[in-house]
Formats: C-alpha cells, sequence, structure tokens
C-alpha cells in the first residue's frame, strides 16, 4: 500500500503545534509497517516568517520540503511534485485546509481516481462555531468549492464528535471517522515544585483569542495571592503583545514564557499543579491530552471535546455561560491533585496511545483501497 501525505508543514516545524506531531506519529506508525510505503509532500516553512526556514530533520521515510514563497503554504515546489505523487500512491492523506494545497490535492486525486482522508485539523470546526473567525465568509465558499472537486472517495478524518458537527455542516453528503489523536505517555513523571505558591497553573497551547485567555486573566484577578499562572506558547505577534502588556498587572503572578517543547515542556508540566484550558472552541485540544499524560489534573470546557475529564475523575470540564472559573479552580485546588492526575495519566495510557491510533488509520487506509479496487471493471 503507498500512502501520499500532502501537508504545508511537517516536522521539525513544531511552531505550528499539535497537528506536526499527530502527523508525524501517523507518518512514523505507518512507514515501520510491512508492505507500506509512505511519502511526504510539504514545504519548508517553520513559521510565519518567510525567512524562516526548517532543517530537514533525519527520518526512515521520504519527506520532501518544497520553498515556501509566500503566505503559510505558497510553494510553487509543491505543486510542481503533486501531480506525479498523486499518481504514485494508492491513498492521498491530505493534512490541511484553507492554504495553497488544498484544491489542487483534491483535484488531482479525482482526476487519478484515488482515495483521500482529509483531515482539516479542526480549521472547518473554528469557521462554523467561532464568529470571529477572520474572513469567515471566504472560507465558507473555500469550503464549498472543495466539496464540489473533491473525489466521491473522500473521508473527512475528525478526532471529536464535536468536530464531526461543525465540518460536515460545511461540506454535505461528506464520510466522516473519528481517530483522536494520539500522546506519547512519559515512562516517568517527577514533580519539581520548588516555591511556595498556593497553586501553580499552567496553560500551554497557541496564543489566540479563542483559547478563553481573556477569561483566565479574569479569574487571576479574583484568585488569592498564592495563585500564579505560566503561559506557554507562541501567536500573533500584535496579539502576545497585547498579553503580555496584560500579564505586567499581576506583579509576576502572570508569565508568558514564549514557545517550549521536549524536556523544557516536560520541566513546565512538572513544576505545574493544575492545567488550565478555558477554550472557547477546540476541535481536539493535544495540550490537554499531554498534560493528563504528565499526571497534571485539567480544567477546561465545553468549548473542547473533553467532557470525560469529570467521569474519568481527573478535572472539570465547565460551562463559560454558567460556571465562575475562579471559583473551579479554587475547588479544584483543594482536592487530591495527585490522585486526580494518577487517574488522567492512566486514561492516556490505556485510550490514547500511538499505537490505537496508527491501527485506526491503518484500517481506514486499507477499506479505501479495497472499496477503490472494488470499482474498476473486471
Amino acid at each position: 500500500m503507498k500512502i501520499l501525505h500532502v501537508t504545508p508543514s511537517f516536522y521539525p516545524a513544531t511552531y505550528w503545534g499539535g497537528p506536526i506531531w499527530s502527523t508525524k506519529a501517523i507518518c512514523d506508525g505507518m512507514a515501520a509497517r510491512a508492505g507500506v510505503a509512505l511519502r511526504v509532500l510539504t514545504t519548508d516553512a517553520a513559521s510565519p516568517d518567510l525567512k524562516d526556514r526548517i532543517t530537514p530533520a533525519a527520518l526512515p521515510y521520504p519527506v520532501t520540503y518544497a520553498r515556501r514563497l509566500a503566505g503559510h503554504a505558497i510553494a510553487p515546489g509543491l505543486l510542481a511534485r503533486l501531480p506525479a505523487a498523486v499518481a504514485w500512491a494508492d491513498v492521498v492523506h491530505l493534512t490541511a485546509t484553507y492554504n495553497m494545497p488544498t484544491l489542487p490535492t483534491l483535484l488531482l486525486a479525482r482526476a487519478f481516481g484515488k482515495p483521500v482522508v482529509w483531515s482539516p485539523r479542526g480549521a472547518l470546526q473554528a469557521t462554523a462555531e467561532w464568529e470571529d473567525a477572520p474572513r469567515r465568509a471566504t472560507k465558507r465558499m473555500f469550503a464549498r468549492t472543495a466539496n464540489l472537486i473533491r473525489p466521491r472517495d473522500t473521508v473527512l478524518h475528525v478526532t471529536a464528535a464535536s468536530e464531526a458537527a461543525g465540518s460536515v455542516s460545511q461540506l454535505a453528503g461528506i464520510r466522516t471517522v473519528e481517530i483522536p489523536n494520539a500522546v506519547d505517555v512519559p515512562r516517568q513523571i517527577n514533580r519539581r515544585r520548588s516555591d511556595h505558591t498556593a497553586c501553580r497553573l499552567i496553560f500551554l497551547g497557541r496564543l489566540h483569542p479563542k483559547k478563553g485567555l481573556s477569561v483566565l486573566f479574569e479569574a487571576m484577578e479574583r484568585l488569592p495571592s498564592g495563585f500564579v499562572l505560566d503561559i506557554y506558547g507562541t501567536g500573533d505577534a500584535a496579539y502576545v503583545a497585547k498579553l503580555q502588556k496584560a500579564a505586567k498587572r499581576y506583579h509576576g503572578r502572570v508569565t508568558l514564557h514564549g514557545h517550549v517543547e521536549g524536556a523544557a515542556k516536560a520541566a513546565a508540566f512538572a513544576r505545574a499543579d493544575l492545567f488550565v484550558l478555558p477554550s472557547h472552541s477546540e476541535n481536539f485540544g493535544i495540550a490537554v491530552a499531554e498534560a493528563l499524560a504528565h499526571g497534571l489534573p485539567v480544567i477546561t470546557t465545553t468549548g473542547t471535546p473533553w467532557q470525560d475529564v469529570e467521569r474519568m475523575g481527573c478535572g472539570r470540564c465547565i460551562d463559560l455561560a454558567r460556571d465562575d472559573l475562579t471559583a473551579e479552580i479554587n475547588r479544584l485546588a483543594q482536592a487530591d491533585l495527585a490522585a486526580m492526575g494518577a487517574r488522567g495519566r492512566a486514561w492516556m495510557t490505556r485510550d490514547f496511545s500511538p499505537a490505537a491510533m496508527v491501527d485506526a488509520f491503518a484500517d481506514l487506509y486499507a477499506m479505501l483501497c479495497q472499496e477503490t479496487l472494488a470499482q474498476v471493471p473486471a
């Protein structure tokens, strides 16, 4: 089975967040399977800065990093290589939405009669649910165009039921499959609290208004002085500057640390007591899974697909329209956080392993290949 992944950015372009790690995990797992040949076609974009280019990583499968010349993923070299790459593949996996590779990939897959797995990574859901989404009308027109030109054998990959609902409203008649993202659970975690704060909160993720950071800042105003907040992540420069200015009002209780990954990310989780993601909209929220994997209880919202944190006894999932985030943080800080964290970690180990995710994609790719063969006249 020959699998082509087309994506506007790929590892080690970790600036772009969770989808980079998830897509790499799929590719790593599939490429290691017998009978599978896998290729990746992407750009060299490391961040929004056009001068910022990734240094290709040594991977056990071929990855073509075309030179990005403008925007997020405008790379003529990718377009030039795309027809031959699609013709080679048995299945095309597209991880992109409102950027250059999307429409050409769908159109070429249709022309060559190749099935497509399309992972929008929450972009369609965000346009449907987030009223302040930029260029919302243009994005909806883009989605309608994509739905018109896509192959009949296109399956939309979503990570949660809420993402499916928000996405299919723009893609009439498309099939969906729900496969959650995976998370690496560290073999060992070491709590490293060396200060005397009452409770150290952590937020980690893309810095964007939909993440509810304004609500979290308001909560910090009312929380006791022993509560501190560490914010990790990057985003639009103007929005980050606005957050940094707001953080100064808290006299050291709120700190923006910038992008973090690897050992530094693990250390950030180890220093914290409670992870907070007050998002208004989220297709998956990989940072929630990462926090749980590191033994941290979680407070999040009904705008995310993490309602089960309460059923699993490892956090709270609140409705921002009805519940008081300050009161919920205060209440959870008094609980047995270590026991809650242990339950969350066990949950991630059991249900969100990379092996389970790769098995699900292997089954999906095989099903699409069989359906395509069945359509070929004898």
